[in-house]
C-alpha cells in the first residue's frame, strides 16, 4: 500500500499533521505515530479503535470538536464535503429541520452531534439525531465515540492506500 509505506516513512512533523487532519485529538494522533511503522492497513486500523478507546473525557471533547455540524461542512472542506454528501440535495426544509436539531442537540449535550454520515442520506441523519436526542448523556458519549472510531477508521483507510507527500492535507 503506498500511501502506508509513505506514512510510515514520513517525517514525525508531516506524519503528525496527517493524523490531525484525521483526528482532531492531539492524544490519538500522538498514539498512532507512535506505534509506527505499521506492517498493514489493519495494525493501522487496529491501532485506531484502541487509541479510540483510550480517550479520556478531554481527548474526547477535541476530537469532537474538529468535527463540522451535520449539514453544514466546513467551508473549503472536500473532506467533510464528501462524508456530509447526503445532506447536499436535501430539501430546504429538512435542511432547517436538521439546523434546529442540530443546535438543540448542542444545546443538551454539549457538542455536535457527530455521525459517521459516509453513504447517509439526509432523511437517514435527520432520523438518527431525532432517535439519540432521547439518549442520557452517558449513552451519548459512548455512541459518540464509536461513531469517532467509524469516522477515524474511514479516513485512515483512505490515507493507507493513497500517496502521502510533503504538502498533502486530509486523506
Amino acid at each position: 500500500m503506498p500511501g502506508l509505506a509513505r506514512f510510515n516513512a514520513a517525517d514525525g512533523d508531516v506524519a503528525l499533521a496527517l493524523l490531525r487532519e484525521v483526528c482532531a485529538s492531539a492524544a490519538w494522533a500522538r498514539e498512532i505515530l507512535a506505534r509506527r511503522p505499521y506492517p498493514d492497513a489493519e495494525a493501522l486500523l487496529g491501532a485506531s479503535d484502541a487509541a479510540v478507546a483510550a480517550l479520556g473525557t478531554g481527548d474526547l471533547d477535541e476530537a469532537v470538536a474538529g468535527h463540522p455540524p451535520i449539514g453544514r461542512p466546513a467551508p473549503g472542506d472536500p473532506v467533510s464535503a464528501r462524508e456530509q454528501r447526503g445532506m447536499a440535495g436535501a430539501p430546504a426544509g429538512l435542511r432547517a429541520e436538521m439546523l434546529e436539531l442540530n443546535l438543540a442537540y448542542q444545546e443538551k449535550f454539549g457538542h455536535v452531534f457527530l455521525i459517521c454520515a459516509t453513504d447517509l442520506t439526509a432523511e437517514h441523519l435527520y432520523d438518527a439525531i431525532r432517535n439519540r436526542m432521547d439518549n442520557t448523556p452517558e449513552r451519548e458519549r459512548e455512541i459518540v465515540r464509536g461513531e469517532l472510531g467509524r469516522i477515524n477508521r474511514l479516513r485512515l483507510a483512505r490515507l493507507a492506500v493513497h500517496p502521502v507527500s510533503e504538502g498533502a492535507t486530509r486523506p
